[in-house]
């Protein structure tokens, strides 16, 4: 006989795989986000430029980026436990490098090893979650998997700052790797791939190459792609590298005003994530226009910071951080793409192209606006127009991935109306049902 297939079950044991996720992702954020705050102190620190020091980020994203479809394929091969395991081991030895680096040529493969554990860990952590909840409840628990990387930022943020400040950067490099560590071992001794009798997901039958492909193909995956690049590599590049530059230099905003409009990133993104989350779940056909509302919150602040006469006040820039914190939450959205355009034995490929997306645009960016201050200045103190324009940057991207969010968004409708028979309809129709069905709950309560 053939034993029957097994839904996720939920309850204890799968928050307690959540929490050890949450541990394991928050730990990767605040490895990752290191040097946004440190960036200042990195340039006395190797007597380098701005652009050297971009290098540093710039490196480690491009192999976290070059890295993903190798996690990915891993990834569906070994399973999540032992992906995540072995990111976080690889983040903890980078960070020890970057600990005892005196110079560029140590740091920067510091950086790279950094990198490579980094791709690992969020996608396993993502991977893990349909094995162990309900498919109703994955959307919000993939949001509230989200919010470990904001509590990540925020001890980046804070903590860490600190730490730098006031014992100096050995000291915290080495304390950051040793959190790596640990999170490492508890992963390791803590984390199972599925819940006991439920079976391991079907081996595709086509080589890995194929199956790569199948998932990049579908217009579901990209549409994924398309939304975590849109949503994502703006917030990631203020929060990991020049946000805090930007604002105590060029804004004149004090350091420790800085580093609290940075946690911003990370409160705001706790708030806005469950939310977004319930709303992906009662309206799935709705996502990419969530996603949407996600980019205009950190597109519109950006234009107005970057058009504002003179320094822009402290109000705005606390709405300028608060929309871009709206881009994490809204990149989760992206992995949901994914998880409902793929089979089971290739989610993890799947989701390793949909992470393409925000960090290598990401890349790009982090390193163009490095590039731009040293073309525009001679000098590492930059003036608030250099900044501006070097932020400037990031807007074509910010066009290119909504025109190409529009692309797939139109394929993947039209492969739905095609294969399920689901067509979405237009606004003012789905206003109309929802009105209707609120009277009719009214009257019904009102009976």
């Amino acid at each position: 006989m053939t034993a029957p297939v097994l839904s996720p079950p939920g309850g204890r044991r799968a928050w307690l795989m959540f929490g050890v996720g949450v541990a394991a992702y928050g730990t990767a954020v605040l490895g990752r986000t290191t040097l946004g705050v440190a960036g200042l102190t990195a340039v006395e620190h190797f007597q380098a430029k701005a652009s050297i020091i971009a290098t540093f980020v710039t490196l480690q994203l491009l192999v976290y980026t070059a890295m993903q479809i190798p996690a990915g394929v891993l990834l569906d091969r070994y399973g999540p436990r032992r992906m995540v395991s072995l990111g976080l081991l690889v983040m903890g030895a980078g960070q020890i490098v970057m600990a005892l680096a005196d110079s560029v040529s140590v740091a920067i493969p510091g950086r790279m090893i950094l990198g490579a554990g980094d791709a690992f860990v969020f996608s396993s952590v993502v991977r893990l979650l349909p094995s162990w909840f309900p498919a109703k409840q994955v959307p919000i628990v993939t949001q509230l998997i989200g919010l470990a990387g904001q509590a990540g930022q925020i001890v980046s943020a804070l903590p860490f700052a600190w730490l730098l400040a006031a014992r100096g950067w050995e000291i915290a490099f080495g304390a950051v790797s040793v959190v790596a560590l640990v999170a490492a071992a508890a992963a390791f001794l803590t984390l199972r791939d599925r819940p006991a009798g439920m079976p391991p997901p079907t081996r595709p039958t086509k080589g890995m190459r194929s199956n790569l492909r199948d998932a990049f193909r579908h217009p579901g995956t990209q549409l994924g792609l398309w939304t975590h690049w849109t949503t994502c590599f703006a917030p990631m590049v203020f929060g990991m590298m020049w946000g805090f530059p930007y604002l105590t230099q060029g804004e004149g905003i004090s350091k420790p005003v800085a580093s609290l409009l940075l946690s911003l990133l990370a409160v705001v993104g706790a708030l806005v994530g469950p939310v977004l989350g319930m709303l992906v779940q009662r309206h799935p056909l709705r996502r990419s226009n969530l996603v949407l509302a996600m980019v205009a919150a950190g597109l519109v602040p950006w234009l107005t910071v970057l058009l504002w006469p003179g320094r822009a006040p402290l109000w705005l820039l606390v709405v300028l951080c608060a929309g871009l914190a709206a881009g994490g939450p809204g990149s989760a959205i992206g992995f949901d793409f994914a998880r409902t355009s793929n089979p089971g034995h290739r989610l993890g490929a799947a989701n390793a192209v949909v992470n393409l997306g925000g960090f290598t645009a990401c890349v790009i960016a982090t390193q163009l606006i490095g590039v731009v201050l040293d073309l525009v200045s001679d000098s590492p103190r930059y003036s608030l127009g250099e900044f501006r324009l070097a932020m400037a940057v990031q807007l074509p991207l910010y066009a290119g991935g909504i025109v190409l969010m529009y692309r797939a968004r139109g394929r993947a409708r039209r492969l739905l109306a095609e294969e399920e028979g689901r067509v979405v309809p237009p606004w003012r129709e789905a206003l109309r049902r929802e009105w209707r069905a609120r009277t009719r709950a009214r009257v019904a309560r009102g009976a």
